[in-house]
């Protein structure tokens, strides 16, 4: 029997509505009736698993690994092969979201080719669509991977991988001339194929502009209200990374939770109250 797919992210927020598989389609039916879907960062089997429990609609398998897990100063230290171990673990974990992964800094630049190869690998470790970052300067990249049946979600605005030529972390399109490249990159991206565009560090006006001007989904991070859907840094999102942006709102304080848990412990340890009696075989 198949079951019934409804439109994401129903008001109730409990993760029992919607449909039984998050399909490309779903986003664009959101859009089209005006219905804001909800997107997390994931990269690990538990926390993959916690937001398809709570309905989060999109998993994006980004880049942003690489600063978030791995260590690294920036996202164009990650590699193809953390994107390809990274991936596999969220896809394996879950059944309900749909997975987007990024394509790392250094597989897609070169050209359609390279997108192409490396694309395919990510779709075999689970990815269900690919995020690359750029505007008219990838489309060529976009049309052979939609070409080759790969899905695709652009990135404009604040594009993480070109950190050193945009010098940091700037909001982009804040001009006249800047919003109307942003526009019409958009354009492009859509006119090649891509499904879904991410807005980032766009200003509110620029971002509800380009999502009226465009027919697909665009997700907005730190790019206003006026988005189809939204995205964090699962981190951010939770409190764990500290991280206070002006676009970030932490919806917990989980680094402190885990801290407090984590002094626990170790003060259990020390006293010898741990492990006691229930914790042990006879």
């Amino acid at each position: 029997m198949r079951l019934q797919e409804h439109i994401v992210s129903t008001p109730s927020g409990t993760g029992s509505a919607g449909p039984a598989k998050v399909r490309i389609r779903h986003l664009q039916d959101a859009k089209e009736r005006g219905r804001p879907f909800s997107m997390l960062t994931a990269y690990d089997q538990f926390s993959a698993q916690a937001f398809e429990a709570a309905g989060i609609d999109v998993l994006l398998v980004g880049d942003s690994v690489g600063t978030t897990v791995l260590g690294h100063d920036s996202t164009t230290a990650t590699t193809h092969q953390d994107m390809l171990t990274f991936t596999g673990a969220v896809a394996r974990s879950v059944h309900r979201p749909l997975i987007v992964a990024d394509l790392a800094f250094g597989t897609y630049e070169t050209g359609p080719a390279d997108a192409v190869r490396h694309g395919v690998e990510l779709i075999r470790a689970g990815a269900e669509m690919i995020k690359l970052e750029g505007g008219h300067a990838i489309v060529p990249q976009i049309q052979a991977l939609t070409q080759a049946g790969i899905p695709v979600m652009g990135h404009l605005g604040f594009t993480p991988q070109s950190v050193n030529s945009l010098s940091g972390h700037r909001v982009q399109g804040r001009d006249a001339a800047a919003a109307d490249q942003l526009a019409e990159d958009a354009v492009a991206l859509q006119e090649a194929g891509a499904s879904a565009i991410v807005l980032e560090l766009v200003p509110a006006q620029v971002a509800a502009r380009i999502t009226e001007v465009v027919h697909v989904p665009t997700v907005g991070i730190g790019a206003g209200p006026s988005c189809d859907g939204q995205v964090l840094v699962w981190q951010d999102m939770a409190g764990m990374s500290g991280f206070h942006g002006k676009f970030v709102k932490a919806f917990g304080d989980l680094r402190a939770d885990l801290q407090r848990a984590a002094a626990q412990y170790r003060d259990e340890v020390t006293e010898r109250s741990y492990p006691g009696p229930e914790h042990s075989f006879d």
